[in-house]
């Protein structure tokens, strides 16, 4: 039987945190889906389509991910698309509470649906997007937290 598994995020920009858990869940499993969000609460940086393609950047060496973009509820793609699992990456206990209680309200919607939590590697485990964003909106050096390949698209996007 093959495995396919989404991680799921907003991924405005992708760090190096987040290619750490897409490379360690890649090898766990048969597929895995990189599902790129629309999130109506936020206002992204990057387009989805722009997030997308800096993802097919820092994933081509990685022949088993495939990248996806999806708007509405996940536990409903994940029915539609006949996933079974969702893989979430886990920086600190704080990231544990949130992301617990959206396992459970994710198995609520659809009971095939499990989670596995992935925990940052020590290097990544203080990064997001949103810091990453902040120190390049103010000019600072963001070469340690993200992918060396994707790196001057960021920069470029955040210069005045």
């Amino acid at each position: 039987m093959s495995r396919t598994v989404i991680y799921p995020g907003s991924f405005d920009p992708v760090t190096i945190g987040h290619y750490e858990v897409i490379k360690r869940a890649s090898k766990m499993f048969d597929k895995l889906l990189v599902g790129v969000l629309v999130n109506q609460s936020k206002k992204p940086t990057f387009t989805i389509s722009e997030r997308m393609e800096l993802l097919r950047e820092v994933t081509a060496d990685l022949e088993n991910v495939e990248i996806v973009g999806f708007e509405g509820l996940l536990a409903e793609y994940c029915k539609e698309n006949n996933i079974n699992a969702i893989v979430k990456g886990l920086r600190a206990m704080s990231d544990f509470e949130y992301e617990f209680q959206m396992a459970i309200t994710n198995r609520k919607l659809n009971p095939n649906l499990e989670t596995i939590f992935i925990p940052a590697d020590s290097e990544a485990m203080y990064l997001s997007s949103s810091m990453v964003r902040e120190v390049a909106s103010m000019g600072g050096d963001i070469s340690n937290f993200v992918p060396n390949c994707i790196h001057d698209k960021i920069v470029k996007r955040f210069q005045k």
